[in-house]
């Protein structure tokens, strides 16, 4: 078995989507069409067109290594051979425990709901459920979403909205800003609108009740298919829209280290590195680093990694201590299933910050 003791790189996977957009930047560059289109599975004429761009998958199941002994497989390979010495001491299934995505939109997507792991096991079997959360990149003065049922609103008066395509009407529609974090746990109906690019992480699941698709033809030139009554047991219409959430952030000798959000299915933070920082993988969990901003080097005991913006780095548990080196100011994401209370709770705790912010950030769902 080859030692997993340090950072590797994962190549992304492009989703051509009917809402995407051709132009990916700053983040990534576009590749060419002939591997876009590999994700049409030859469905319709519009395969030939130039497709748009909808989602990049950053830890997508056919992601690939491009670097060390892992190099040429695939995420889900590699889950699946090495099991905790890639994924973690508390990650017990063979598959990676964290899908994440940037998300790119130029109109609106599906009104949608996940169920939890529970109602996947009754609606779904063999799926788990899908708790998700949003970091917003960048708005538009156009950009919107659509986050939970307005008071009032039954199930009956939805369901004639779902099938007249006028669902927006009954949903709250938001205006997200750069660098707010949401919080969308199962359950809770929601849309994206046009004019973002977002990162979302969630549970590893693409498992998606479709509500309201506003009578648009999919990639294949057909309607595509609702899950009205599965999307309606599942949906928790009190839901509360968690957005606007305070931004804890905690000065490092390398920056700013802000803890935007954790729930038990995952955890995110952003670190805004201006000179270089010493850090160290942890035995209990893989973490990944999704660069958005600047470039640089990581280092190791073994040598150095160049990196730079829209690069994916997993970092292994077993992975010892390790240097990020920006040149300049270096913005990433990092994220990772956590122990809440080890990784989030305390620190926050014994760096002064208020219960009552803590609580709007942690999330026991």
């Amino acid at each position: 078995m080859p030692t997993l003791d340090s950072p590797f790189q994962l190549s992304p996977v492009f989703k051509p989507k009917i809402w995407g957009r051709a132009d990916l930047r700053p983040l990534f560059t576009r590749p060419q069409d002939s591997l876009v289109s590999a994700n049409l599975h030859g469905t319709s004429a519009r395969a030939t067109e130039t497709p748009l761009i909808g989602e990049v998958w950053i830890t997508d199941d056919t992601s690939q290594f491009k670097n060390g002994p892992l190099a040429g497989m695939t995420l889900a390979e590699a889950s699946e051979k090495y099991g905790p010495a890639l994924n973690g001491r508390n990650w017990k299934s063979p598959r990676f425990p964290i899908l994440a995505k940037y998300i790119y939109t130029s109109d609106w997507l599906s009104v949608q709901v996940h169920p939890d792991d529970e109602q996947a096991r009754r609606y779904d079997p063999g799926s788990p459920g899908k708790c998700e959360m949003w970091y917003i990149v960048g708005a538009e003065r156009n950009g919107k979403i659509l986050l939970g049922v307005k008071k009032g609103v039954t199930r009956e008066e939805l369901r004639a909205a779902f099938e007249k395509g006028a669902s927006r009407d009954c949903l709250h529609r938001l205006r997200p800003k750069p660098g707010e974090a949401i919080y969308v746990p199962a359950g809770t109906v929601h849309a994206l609108g046009p004019g973002l690019v977002l990162f979302e992480v969630e549970q590893n699941s693409d498992l998606t009740y479709r509500l309201d698709d506003f009578g648009r033809p999919g990639l294949d030139g057909r309607p595509r298919p609702l899950h009205l009554d599965k999307g309606l047991a599942v949906a928790k219409l009190a839901a509360p829209a968690h957005r606007d959430l305070p931004r804890v952030e905690l000065r490092e000798p390398y920056g700013l280290r802000r803890l935007v959000l954790a729930c038990r299915h995952f955890a995110l933070e952003k670190l805004t590195l201006g000179r270089r920082g010493v850090f160290e993988g942890s035995p209990q969990q893989v973490e990944v680093l999704s660069i958005i901003g600047g470039e640089g080097l990581i280092e190791t005991r073994e040598g150095w990694l160049g990196f730079r913006t829209g690069d994916t780095w997993l970092v292994p548990p077993a992975t010892g201590q390790y240097r990020l080196v920006p040149r300049g100011q270096t913005r990433l994401l990092k994220f990772y299933v956590p122990d809440i209370e080890k990784d989030f709770r305390r620190p926050l705790a014994k760096r002064g910050v208020p219960a009552s912010h803590v609580s709007k950030i942690v999330f026991e769902a």
